[in-house]
């Protein structure tokens, strides 16, 4: 029968120091839609703000119940600062103590390039409001463009401007020989390209490979990605009452249950999954293998998580140890804390530069580099 995946925590898999957690620092998250999951509201509700570009009402103090576009900011905003309250501390994000401001720029199935523009400058408006510090983006513009002209990527320069470290998915396109080059505003020049790495779940170095994310140069010939984190095989929270979620719940259950109950579970919860309810006649043995391989097609770690993958989720990643950097010198400018990333990450010896940039992030040799950092001139934005 196939083993059950033991899926690490992002502390596990980079080594992080748990003593940082993001206090008293806002991240900002432009995504396609956002929901309130436990993760980020229990004990404490930790969302101090949500805004809707596309929406012409003001916008609602709270988030309302989950639509079929709020998967993928829950995830990335989740990835980053959620304190794992359904998986009992075990999928935590680096970040589990800081605050959030969502921002929606778009729906799961189109996001302008002009709104991810419009999420920006309502970031930077609202920077001394929320304290907000750090700004996550997990999606794209719609075109290759140079930053001397691009207003969106204008706009994340100017948000760097203003204070405001700004981490950037690089994208998925790595595997296209001819368009694999970052899109707006993940190809502007101050911004914290992301891009992604396959560790298998931190084996040694020498057998780790980069993740197909989108690499440079740039139309303006910058090296991008600047850094890497883990893109694939991340534990994500699955969105409430979605059919993924009974699924996942049913899967969870089947596999805790005796062989006994296992048919009595499948009549009780019929017209969950389709497979399933017509495998119902058999072996308790053939029942359990069907489970196991379900559970591995559709990525189910527990009845509220799944594996994950893309540079939208290694993205998250970084902007959660920026928010541990933040944490320990609040008083660094984006330009510090970007090149305390860099200065401290880890090439793979076996992958070009291109693919990887200065290497994987190490999150608790940033956050020490940080402490040692000198003391930022006041009067210097950056």
């Amino acid at each position: 029968m196939p083993q059950k995946k033991q899926i690490p925590s992002i502390a596990e898999r980079l080594g992080a120091d748990e003593r940082y957690a993001g206090r008293g620092v806002t991240i900002a998250f432009l995504d396609a839609g956002f929901y309130a999951h436990p993760d980020l509201v229990k004990p404490n509700n930790r969302i101090r703000a949500f805004h809707d570009v596309l929406s012409r009402e003001p916008a609602p103090h709270h988030l309302g119940p989950p639509d079929h576009s709020a998967w993928h900011g829950m995830m990335t905003s989740v990835v980053a600062c959620g304190n794992g309250e359904k998986s009992h501390g075990k999928y935590k994000g680096l970040a589990y103590e800081s605050e959030l401001v969502l921002v929606r720029v778009g729906t799961v199935s189109r996001i302008r390039h002009d709104d991810i523009t419009l999420g920006i400058d309502w970031v930077i408006a609202n920077k001394a409001k929320f304290g907000i510090k750090v700004l996550n983006i997990s999606c794209g513009g719609d075109y290759e463009a140079s930053y001397l002209w691009d207003p969106l990527s204008r706009a994340a320069e100017a948000a760097l401007r203003a204070g405001i470290v700004v981490v950037c998915a690089a994208g998925n396109a790595g595997h296209d020989p001819l368009r694999h080059a970052p899109v707006p505003p993940a190809s502007a020049p101050g911004v914290i390209t992301v891009g992604g790495l396959d560790d298998e779940n931190a084996p040694s170095l020498d057998k780790m490979v980069p993740y197909h994310g989108s690499y440079g140069p740039t139309v303006d010939g910058l090296q991008k990605p600047e850094v890497i984190a883990p893109a694939i095989r991340v534990a994500a929270p699955i969105l409430p009452d979605t059919p993924t979620h009974a699924q996942a719940s049913l899967l969870a259950e089947l596999d805790e249950a005796r062989d006994e109950d296992l048919r009595s579970i499948l009549e009780r919860r019929a017209n969950v999954d389709p497979d399933l309810d017509a495998a119902r006649h058999l072996q308790p043995y053939q029942l359990r293998h069907l489970i196991a391989a379900k559970r591995g097609a559709q990525k189910v770690i527990s009845k509220h998580y799944k594996e994950v993958d893309g540079t939208s989720f290694a993205a998250p990643i970084i902007s959660s140890v920026v928010a541990q950097i933040l944490e320990a010198r609040p008083d660094l400018g984006p330009m510090s804390v970007k090149q305390i990333l860099l200065h401290t990450s880890q090439r793979m010896p076996h992958v070009s530069v291109d693919r990887q940039g200065w290497g994987i992030v190490q999150p608790a040799a940033a956050v020490a580099r940080a402490l040692e950092w000198p003391a930022r001139d006041p009067s210097m934005p950056w």
